[in-house]
């Protein structure tokens, strides 16, 4: 007998172009999507506090426009963590 494949049997499930579409284009998605998540978590900016300088431009300036960038400080903050803390 010959070693060549015969009409009737059928080629191996990972020779075929449409297996490898069907299970790696999810899991392509799969580590894509951890990966995003990782760097989700990882890549958090700081939380500001009142008496933190948020730069160099801000050394100069005075109370009262210190005191007019603290919505902005809330507002990021309440963004980052999703708590709102009107004592603060």
């Amino acid at each position: 007998m010959s070693t060549k494949q015969t009409s009737n049997e059928k080629a191996k499930w990972w020779k075929s172009g449409y297996a490898w579409l069907v299970f790696g284009g999810p899991a392509i998605v799969v580590v894509a999507s951890l990966t995003t998540v990782y760097i989700a978590v990882n890549g958090q900016d700081p939380l500001l506090t009142r008496d933190e300088n948020v730069g160099a431009n801000t050394k100069s300036l005075t109370t009262a426009e210190k005191n007019a960038l603290e919505p902005a400080i809330r507002a990021r903050n309440h963004a980052a963590t999703g708590v709102n803390d009107p004592e603060n």
